[in-house]
């Protein structure tokens, strides 16, 4: 690896490794608000990535939404961690958000609603990624090891991955050790720099590695994967004029149409965004219920 490109890796582990920090205790990531007269709706992205990651690959989206919709003006959000994202739908902060399924039902409960789901339902689910040389062929290889999560709420890269794992037979709470670090790019580098033996993550962000990191990546593999579910969700606060809705939605569910579209979809590695609504993610209640009754409780405390 070349210095630069490991003393990056290092900052992004460094940066997103600590779970508990809140996003009042650092600078706020977003962009700045050139809004003149028109009203500011924030946009708020899970932590598919770390900030500035983020920021790249979901701002083209916020400009093509700047750039249509008349009497709006949008600005994007990104978080350190998990946490700090939670942190801002329950307290009704953004006017939008892109939250993964879990914390779908969570925003549901205060006031937020479906109505659309970024991607297809195939390319959501686990993926346990290991160095190809490090010995570990079966599961049962696992006993004793460390295994690296971006938080403890994340659907694809913790709580089916954690369910996969009882579900042939291994104790998640005893048998393994668990280390949520923050981000999909901090789960990865964990298991690259062996500070874990394994590192859990999801199909985009390992797309992402593989294409950025392709040297560090080749030393890598997935050693197993889990069931599909429905992918995350974008959704909007009950108070936003349907107005407003409405023209997010249409261009939204129509950029695979157009080719600059298409562009903005392959930089955030989605396939496209399909129409939603807030009963399509009853099977993720369904999904948890049986994870809180097996395994452990999804919240912090």
């Amino acid at each position: 690896m070349k210095p630069g490109a490991l003393n990056y890796l290092l900052f992004v582990l460094m940066a997103v490794g600590c779970t508990e920090k809140r996003e009042s205790e650092g600078p706020k990531y977003g962009e700045a608000q050139q809004a003149g007269d028109m009203h500011v709706y924030h946009f708020a992205v899970h932590p598919l990535h770390n900030p500035n990651k983020l920021m790249q690959e979901y701002q083209p989206l916020i400009d093509y939404l700047n750039s249509r919709i008349v009497g709006a003006h949008f600005v994007l959000e990104a978080s350190r961690d998990y946490a700090s994202f939670e942190e801002k739908y329950k307290n009704r902060g953004p006017e939008f958000l892109l939250p993964n399924p879990w914390q779908t039902l969570q925003a549901m409960k205060v006031g937020y609603n479906v109505m659309a789901t970024a991607g297809e339902p195939r390319d959501f689910r686990g993926f346990f990624i290991v160095h190809k040389d490090n010995g570990i062929q079966t599961l049962q290889d696992l006993h004793g090891k460390a295994i690296s999560y971006p938080s403890m709420t994340a659907l694809a890269a913790c709580i089916m991955p954690q369910y996969y794992l009882f579900m042939h037979g291994i104790d998640v709470n005893h048998d393994i050790e668990n280390h949520y670090v923050g981000s999909q790019e901090s789960s990865i580098l964990n298991v690259y720099l062996n500070i874990t033996s394994v590192g859990v993550t999801w199909p985009p962000p390992w797309r992402a590695f593989q294409k950025d990191y392709p040297k560090e990546a080749a030393q890598l593999k997935i050693a197993w994967e889990t069931e599909s579910l429905i992918n995350n969700s974008v959704m909007s606060r009950d108070d936003v004029p349907t107005q407003i809705r409405a023209q997010v939605f249409q261009y939204l569910t129509g950029l695979q149409e157009t080719d600059s579209g298409k562009q903005i979809l392959a930089n955030m590695e989605t396939a496209r965004f399909i129409p939603a609504s807030d009963q399509d993610y009853d099977v993720v209640r369904t999904y948890v219920e049986a994870l809180e009754k097996h395994v452990r409780k999804v919240e912090y405390k």
